[in-house]
């Protein structure tokens, strides 16, 4: 029953949070930088500093939704770019960011609507 309910929601998920006009093609993307904790703050900074991480990231085009520091790991963004820019990205934060961080990559998307409209609903 459960599973149903689950797959049930999932198939009315976009019709009831369809994306904007404009967000159309577009993903969300969370990356984890998380720090290297074989190197101090100030050699993160200076990896960052000289492979020029800190003016190339995120690329010109892409909407930084959410940029967080995460106590014992690092730091947490997400970004809003089109599909197709994906490969970009990748590639950057291989260019410049590796050697600073381990990085994780997530595809993600906003729930946050369609949760809020469930949990409005009368329970059954």
């Amino acid at each position: 029953m459960a599973a149903r309910l689950a797959c049930a929601l999932l198939l009315l998920a976009p019709a009831v949070a369809a994306p904007q006009q404009d967000d159309r093609g577009k993903i969300l993307l969370t990356i984890f930088l998380r720090h290297d904790q074989s190197k101090t703050l100030p050699e993160i900074r200076a990896h960052l500093e000289r492979t020029g991480f800190m003016q190339a990231f995120p690329p010109a085009g892409m909407e930084v939704v959410s940029w967080y520091v995460m106590m014992g790991i690092g730091q947490v963004v997400t970004l809003r770019l089109p599909a197709e820019r994906l490969r970009e990205v990748n590639r950057l934060v291989e260019e410049k960011a590796w050697g600073a961080y381990r990085t994780d990559f997530y595809p993600t998307y906003d729930y946050k609507t369609v949760a809020e409209q469930e949990r409005k609903k009368p329970a059954q």
